[in-house]
């Protein structure tokens, strides 16, 4: 089989230890499921994992990428939950089946910790994947492991979202288009903020009610005030760290949360700026009970991620270096 592997070579930058190797094929345990990948897709994670941004460079050897989909082809003599030619997406924490999150739980991550899913073929405990939702593609399906399920635990975490609250999302990446769409699907009022009309013209497509261009209006905090009649929202998409949180927490109602989700801008944040009755909760991707609950919701409402360029596997440098160049919206795929 093929997969691509960070090698060893010092002086290059992040994305350019990349290569596409040869291995053995995986040998199939009592307990395992063999998925020959069809389709993977890059999270902002994956940067910062090709470039050490996490305070190391990704070791020699590490297979990347957390997000996939592929066919079973091969199951071990004691599996139970799949069957050949089942459509899978493999966890993003193979351990985390459900509860809360702790360490146990949360150690290994595909694409970390352990190895990814930019390979031909990936092997997993069966209890470690979940069925792709059948009106997906494979690279739709390939989309869903952290970015949707991160903005659906976002939503229906502790204090799920009502039908009639609000929401601000931030930015048209991912994470921010999945929560527009479910959001809307829960009958909530969406605002959303891009760099660009064209950017924030996806986001109305996908239902957002409200659009601000934040370079065009850099106090958007106070667009979202008027937009609320002063009362702020119920619900903040995260997703800017330390530059943009002060100004999330302006936007929040008393008593609203803000879910923190990556740090994608630099800057630090000041604790002075969070307000009391207001929440600011950070979040990790979410278990297999989410996924399986997340799929269920997007099967119900034939909800579609937004894909904005697949490239081919033989691609997966050109990949990296188009999400790194933000130019994008929605999700960057690699076909397998």
């Amino acid at each position: 089989m093929r997969q691509y592997q960070f090698n060893g070579r010092d002086g290059y930058d992040g994305i350019d230890r990349l290569a596409l190797v040869d291995r053995p094929d995986p040998t199939v345990g009592e307990h395992d499921i063999l998925i020959r990948m069809r389709a993977a897709s890059l999270n902002y994670r994956d940067l910062m994992t090709a470039r050490g941004a996490r305070g190391s460079a990704a070791p020699a050897g590490l297979v990347p990428l957390s997000d996939g989909a592929g066919e079973v082809v091969a199951i071990g003599a004691r599996v139970t939950r799949f069957k050949a030619g089942d459509r899978v997406c493999p966890l993003f924490f193979p351990n985390w089946i459900g509860g809360d999150a702790n360490g146990s739980k949360t150690f290994a991550a595909l694409g970390g910790s352990v190895d990814g899913v930019l390979s031909e073929l990936v092997l997993c405990d069966e209890g470690s994947a979940v069925s792709a939702p059948e009106h997906l593609s494979w690279e739709e399906a390939a989309t869903l492991p952290c970015a949707a399920l991160t903005a659906w635990s976002a939503l229906y975490g502790p204090r799920p979202l009502k039908c009639g609250e609000s929401v601000l999302t931030l930015g048209t990446g991912g994470v921010s288009c999945f929560a527009i769409q479910f959001a809307k699907a829960a009958g909530a009022t969406v605002i959303s903020t891009s760099s660009s009309d064209a950017k924030l013209d996806t986001a109305r497509k996908l239902g957002a009610d409200h659009l601000i261009n934040y370079m065009r209006t850099p106090d958007w905090e106070a667009e979202v005030a008027k937009l609320t009649g002063g009362a702020g929202v119920d619900h903040v998409i995260e997703v800017g760290g330390g530059e943009t949180m002060a100004k999330s927490v302006r936007s929040v109602a008393m008593g609203g949360q803000i879910h923190m989700i990556g740090v994608l801008s630099n800057g630090a944040i000041n604790p002075v700026s969070l307000i009391a009755f207001k929440t600011v909760r950070g979040l990790m991707v979410g278990s297999r009970s989410d996924f399986e609950a997340m799929n269920r919701a997007l099967a119900a409402h034939r909800i579609k991620p937004v894909i904005d360029r697949v490239f081919d596997f033989e691609q997966a440098g050109d990949a990296y270096r188009h999400l790194a160049s933000a130019a994008h919206v929605g999700k960057v795929v690699i076909r397998v």
